[in-house]
């Protein structure tokens, strides 16, 4: 009887709950737990990471594998721990969890080679190409700084192809990175940022979660980056998680003048650079990363920190495929690796407020704004018999022309992209739908059409009512668009920026924006949420919210939490400087009691407001939840699917199952089942004995979300 063969187990990126025997050739040597191995698949191959190595397989006959990608683990025993724990916590096959927490380029087995140096210094070949003015600005750009890394210049707006053609035409050339040290000194911190300070420095070394609730304009940032000095003085590194990508370049900046060296990770970047951060975080060569939800993976040679700025925000949350929440790994990142956690925020999320009164989380407060300047102050419209221009009041465009006058800069808020969410016939009331999704179309007027928000369909704005030919088709609801228009002709004279998704394709766009408002000059911004994220404008003297009643009548019983939070943020942008600031918010329901105890109690006494009331309806965060949510071309299968899953369900409350709000999308039709646990352990006892192994139609897609952010 021949020797048996060498077996090891392998997790590959397919959505299959199992782990694959495969055979060593004798050739190669055992790969280690967490490299990374090429295997055959189905009739193809692909990249899979080693999971166990001593195995006594019952197959007599294994597959070979192909070759081994890593002499050392891709992946450590932090991470293949972290990997097997979240595989376990939101039900999601190892293989794909091990293949999120690689880079794309590592996913597709590129080799662990770190490129020679990426700082560029021009050469001393006189640039002689002024029609070129890409290459020119590019070359004056490192003359004028005197050198500047790749990545920095990327940051700046430069495609890399830009720096490959001035090197091969000898105008730059690499160079050895001069070693900053940064050297702007740190500003003296208030009696409030310096309890902050040592409380978080006394516990380096250990594990500890730090809530840092401070309100807008109080120097949250100065107490990361004073309690990162000694950590960096240790040759340890640090992790902060920001939620933009708008948001990196700034918050790099202010990182770099300070200590002189930190890197980004952030999905704007190629697979290529991204790989390169990894890599150099991994060696221990970049002491400090700053990224989006994703960087919570990147592995670190010494990591002593991690911080998450605006912890409460909705990015940090992946809303597809893994349902991973960066911020809840960070916990367990600091958890596995005796390190303190730092959340950051001026309205906490009610999860961590819950943390704070169950003491696993320690408190600290920031409750006054660096500098002396005042909170703004908060003012109601009420709504009811006001006549409205473009979605203004009478009173609200008195208030922005009183502001104005006086060389204020102005932000209208208002959460909606578009012209107007809808475009109705005011003879029969039809009203323009999405082909493929049972949605409304938002009218936009640059460019002029028609979109649906949920699929990206575009149309053409029909000149008629396709149900009665009425040709007065009538605009109804306001978007950013609308209200640049309607800002625009009431102050002709006054620049007016639009700050959304649609004008801001990239962080190059929104910075050169934002150039031009801190100029100082009186204008007015007319912004989504994408305005009220950790923007400092010193001239903001007026923020304006046109409509806080959706948020807050919304079905989601997440919703007032969020629109809460987005109009404290959006607030937090006015009188930062030495002029006071005002808010004023119109309103439908001015004696709503959510809003008037956001106003008269501040967030803290409507975060208190609103747990008591969560805790009453059985919600997160006093009990846990979960999503199972089934989608197919035939309703009756997606329904059949989630009955059948109910069946099996014991254990939880399972509500449903009920179609989605949005309940086409794509000509798909989209289900879902709501569960609530009595306790963690319960929840997720319920939700293994779901059978994984049933076979489901090609058609159907199902997910399991783990607390989930978007109920709707």
């Amino acid at each position: 009887m021949g020797a048996m063969p060498r077996a090891i187990q392998i997790a590959v990126p397919r959505p299959l709950h199992a782990v694959y025997d495969y055979q060593v050739p004798d050739e190669l040597t055992v790969p280690a737990i967490g490299a990374r191995v090429r295997v055959p698949f189905g009739h193809s191959t692909t990249v899979g990471v080693c999971v166990q190595t001593e195995v006594t397989s019952p197959h007599a006959k294994l597959k070979a594998i192909i070759a081994i990608l890593d002499q050392q683990p891709a992946l450590d025993e932090e991470f293949m721990a972290l990997a097997h724990w979240m595989s376990h916590y939101y039900h999601y096959p190892l293989g794909e969890v091990l293949a999120t927490m690689l880079p794309a380029a590592a996913r597709r087995g590129a080799a662990f080679d770190i490129d020679p140096g990426d700082y560029w210094q021009i050469s001393q070949t006189p640039f002689n190409n002024d029609r070129a003015h890409r290459q020119k600005a590019l070359f004056e750009h490192i003359k004028k700084s005197g050198g500047a890394l790749g990545d920095d210049l990327v940051a700046a707006g430069f495609a890399r192809a830009l720096l490959r053609t001035l090197a091969d035409q000898g105008f730059i050339e690499r160079s050895p990175e001069p070693v900053t040290a940064g050297g702007e000194p740190p500003l003296q911190a208030t009696a409030e940022q310096a309890a902050a300070i040592a409380a978080i420095t006394r516990s380096l070394g250990q594990y500890q979660t730090f809530m840092l609730q401070g309100v807008t304009g109080s120097g949250k940032t100065e107490v990361y980056l004073q309690v990162m000095q000694p950590m960096l003085a240790q040759t340890k590194q640090v992790l902060v998680l920001v939620p933009e990508i708008a948001l990196t370049p700034q918050t790099l900046g202010r990182f770099v003048r300070r200590f002189g060296r930190a890197g980004m990770l952030h999905s704007n970047m190629t697979d290529h650079e991204r790989l390169q951060t990894w890599l150099k975080c991994r060696d221990g060569s970049l002491p400090i990363l700053i990224g989006t939800r994703s960087a919570i993976f990147a592995p670190f040679c010494n990591l002593g920190l991690i911080v998450v700025d605006e912890e409460h925000d909705s990015s940090y949350k992946q809303q597809e495929g893994l349902r991973y929440s960066a911020r809840d790994l960070a916990v367990k990142r600091a958890q596995s690796l005796s390190i303190p956690l730092v959340l950051g925020t001026a309205t906490p999320s009610l999860e961590s407020l819950h943390n704070v009164k169950q003491g696993r989380y320690t408190p600290l407060e920031l409750t006054h704004r660096a500098g002396g300047a005042q909170m703004p102050k908060f003012n109601v419209i009420d709504m009811r018999g006001q006549t409205v221009s473009e979605g203004f009041s009478n009173p609200l465009i008195a208030v922005i022309r009183r502001h104005l006058a006086r060389d204020g800069q102005v932000i209208v808020f208002i959460n909606r992209r578009g012209f107007a969410p809808s475009l109705l016939c005011p003879a029969c009331g039809w009203q323009a739908q999405c082909s493929d999704c049972d949605a409304r179309l938002t009218l936009h007027r640059s460019p002029a059409q028609l979109v649906c928000h949920h699929c990206t369909l575009k149309f053409p704005i029909p000149e008629q009512c396709e149900a009665c030919t009425n040709r007065q088709l009538l605009p109804v609801g306001f978007g950013t668009q609308r209200s640049e228009a309607g800002m625009t002709r009431l102050f002709p004279t006054t620049p007016v920026f639009r700050i959304d998704r649609d004008t801001t394709r990239s962080s190059r766009q929104l910075e050169a924006q934002f150039d031009k408002i801190n100029e100082g000059t009186s204008c007015i911004m007319v912004g989504t949420q994408m305005i009220a994220k950790g923007h400092h404008f010193p001239n903001v003297t007026l923020v304006a919210v046109i409509n806080a009643d959706a948020g807050f009548l919304s079905a989601d019983f997440r919703a007032p939490e969020r629109t809460a939070q987005l109009i404290v943020q959006v607030a937090g942008r006015a009188g930062r400087a030495q002029r006071p600031g005002e808010v004023w918010i119109q309103s439908y329901q001015p004696q709503n009691p959510v809003l008037l105890s956001l106003i008269y109690e501040g967030y803290p006494g409507f975060a208190d407001a609103e747990l008591q009331s969560r805790h009453a309806m059985g919600f997160p965060p006093s009990k846990p939840m979960a999503m199972i949510r089934a989608e197919s071309p035939d309703a009756s299968e997606a329904l059949q699917f989630l009955n059948t899953c109910k069946a099996s369900l014991q254990g939880s409350e399972v509500l449903g199952p009920a179609p989605s709000p949005v309940a086409r999308v794509a000509n798909r039709y989209r289900f879902q089942l709501m569960l609530i646990g009595a306790n963690r352990r319960g929840l997720h006892q319920t939700l293994q004995q779901l059978d994984r192994s049933q076979r489901t139609p090609r058609t159907l897609r199902w997910s399991i979300d783990v607390d989930p952010y978007d109920t709707l």
